[in-house]
This record gives C-alpha cells, structure tokens and sequence, in this order.
C-alpha cells in the first residue's frame, strides 16, 4: 500500500513538474526554487530522480509520453483517412500550445532534453508518413515524413511564425493541407 501511494504521490510531483516547465522553463529553476514552488521538501522532490539533469530528462520524458499519448487518442476518434492527418498535427498543436518560448528555449539548450524533442519530432514524423500512407499509398510518404519533420521543428523553433506569420495552430493547418491536398 505505501508502494501505492509513493508512486501516485511521485506521479502528482511529476505533473506539476510538467506544469511548472512548460510555463516558466528549467533552465533558471534549482532544485530547492522547486521545492519552494511544489511546496515539499528537495528530499521529496528527489523521489522524482537523483539530481536536477536527471529530473529534467524524467519531466521532459513524462511530458511528451503524456503528449503522445494524448495525441494518439484524439487520433483514434477520426477514421477518415484525409481527416486522420490534420486531426494529428492539430492534437500536437493542441498539446504543445501551453509550453512557454522558455521551455523550448530550455530544450534546445539542455542536450538530454534536446535529445529527447528530437526523438519525440522523428517519432511524430514517422507518424506523419504512415497516415499519409493511409491516404495515398503511391506518395512519397519518406518525403512527407521528412517534410514534416523539418516543418515540425521550424514551428517549435519559431522560424515559421517569423517568417510567415502563422501562429502553431495555423502552421499545422497548413502542414495538414500541404501533406494531403484537398481533391
């Protein structure tokens, strides 16, 4: 029982953890300025990991496995194969929307982290590729894949805002209709 509820107590840490990341970043917060922000001891904000690299990497990890897993499932509540591709990009844009300019900041400076966004973007291009599989099995899925992964990461970085001025929403919109043109 105590087994039990170390690891809810461990989950609800790690929750507010991605909360805290994603509005403020992690970069400048030590671990003792998030005990204070958590309201526990660094002790229990130790039950996380072992050192503030390795609490990143676990918030990091557990922020987009909860991402991906919240994309997957929006995904699995369309069936049209053209739909199945914008309903993906939009749930990741739906996902990533409360991550601050700071925590991608945070991720592009932090290597394991950066590692982590990398895998979880060739991961989510891969996606890309298979459902455009779905729609027209003579494409070049390899390209759209390619293409959605470099287009991913322009969003992210905030290259596509600054140059074309579409917010993530609409540049994911965009991707959508590029990836499966409308007949």
């Amino acid at each position: 029982m105590e087994t039990g509820a170390r690891t809810r107590r461990r989950e609800e840490l790690l929750g507010r953890l991605i909360e805290i990341f994603l509005a403020r970043g992690f970069a400048d917060l030590g671990v003792a300025d998030l005990a204070a922000l958590l309201r526990c001891s660094k002790s229990t904000l130790y039950t996380v990991a072992d050192s503030k690299e390795q609490i990143i990497v676990t918030v990091v990890k557990a922020f987009f496995r909860r991402a991906t897993d919240r994309v997957e499932a929006r995904l699995a509540e369309e069936a049209d194969p053209r739909e199945r591709v914008e309903r993906y990009l939009s749930a990741i844009s739906t996902e990533l929307a409360a991550a601050s300019p700071a925590f991608f900041a945070d991720l592009t400076a932090f290597a394991p982290a950066r590692e982590i966004y990398r895998r979880n973007t060739r991961f989510a291009a891969a996606r890309v590729k298979q459902l455009v599989l779905e729609v027209s099995p003579g494409r070049d899925a390899a390209f759209a894949g390619a293409v959605a992964a470099l287009v991913m990461e322009a969003v992210h970085s905030g290259e596509i805002k600054a140059s074309t001025g579409l917010d993530d929403s609409a540049a994911y919109a965009a991707l959508s209709r590029l990836l499966v043109p409308r007949p």
